[in-house]
């Protein structure tokens, strides 16, 4: 399966929060005295190094409250998701994480180095940035894989919706494949730009998903993923827009954890069958959100985490 990933306006707070809110900090004359173990999580510390920097951040969110209560209560669930994360293997990479992080700086018209340096100057630090926009990335697929596939409708369920809904749900059917440029970790640097060239240009000369195979094979290190039949509601977010934007038969190639890769649509139409129900209906459920905008499948999963998690307070 492809890998879906969450927008950054979703897993940050709003550009404009961090931008205005970091020049309004004094220079980092951020100094942390000497690290404390304040909390204890299923073996793993928090410090008070991690909490002076976890409230310097809500600083710059302009949060308001007992910051440092919050803040240990964030690091405790960012705890829990990472062991979560780490024990199921579906962290994001590190290429990930800075891609991120570079769409975020350009998005607020800085460089990556400027919101370095600003969030050096804040206290926050650019690592402890880094670590929470890891978990909130790999976060979701782990809900995502626990809960999405599933939450099955019985057919009662799924009546008595369509019944309030009046009519039967309309969504796209796409059948799709995935064609991977693959580039080993250990080379990344020396050859992803000219794989990223050579994937752009194999756009124009793909064949079909009939040829999809033999047209891989006539090149160096790419290989075919077929998703066969994945409905709208079901396409990871990363996929989503360059599905609905994609010109001719591909997507537009990004960079992935794999290499460099693009989704050729073999096909696509409109269907309001059962199952496209259930996948409309099941997404809404998904996305609902509480006050906190957190989903209820979420806080079910982190109550459950907490629940077995043993939790010491220093």
């Amino acid at each position: 399966m492809f890998s879906g990933k969450t927008p950054m306006r979703a897993l940050l707070f709003g550009a404009a929060a961090l931008v205005m809110a970091s020049f309004a900090v004094p220079s980092s004359d951020v100094a942390f005295a000497a690290s404390e173990v304040k909390v204890i999580v299923n073996s793993q510390v928090i410090t008070s190094g991690d909490i002076a920097k976890r409230v310097a951040f809500l600083k710059l969110q302009r949060q308001k409250g007992d910051l440092n209560k919050l803040a240990k209560d964030q690091l405790v669930d960012e705890t829990l998701k990472r062991a979560e994360i780490s024990r199921l293997r579906m962290s994001v990479s590190t290429t990930d994480v800075d891609a991120a992080f570079g769409r975020f700086a350009t998005s607020n018209k800085m460089t990556p180095t400027q919101l370095s340096q600003i969030l050096e100057k804040a206290g926050v630090g650019v690592d402890h940035f880094k670590s929470y926009i890891a978990i909130s990335m790999s976060w979701p697929r782990v809900v995502n894989a626990r809960f999405g596939a599933r939450s099955r409708m019985s057919n009662d369920d799924l009546v008595t919706r369509m019944t309030e809904n009046k009519t039967k749900p309309v969504t796209t059917e796409y059948f799709l494949k995935q064609i991977i440029f693959v580039v080993p970790s250990s080379k990344r640097n020396a050859i992803l730009n000219a794989r990223k060239a050579e994937a752009e240009a194999s756009r124009a000369k793909f064949p079909g998903c009939d040829q999809a195979k033999v047209f891989a094979a006539t090149m160096h290190d790419v290989s075919v993923q077929d998703l066969g039949r994945v409905l709208a509601p079901e396409v990871p977010e990363m996929w989503k827009p360059m599905l609905e934007k994609a010109t001719g038969n591909t997507t537009t190639p990004i960079v992935t954890d794999r290499g460099v890769e693009y989704v050729a649509i073999c096909s696509q139409r409109q269907v309001n069958d059962d199952v496209a129900a259930a996948a409309v209906f099941r997404a809404e459920d998904i996305g609902k959100t509480n006050a906190d905008g957190v989903s209820a499948n979420d806080k079910k999963y982190m109550d459950e985490l907490r629940s077995k998690a043993q939790i010491v307070y220093r």
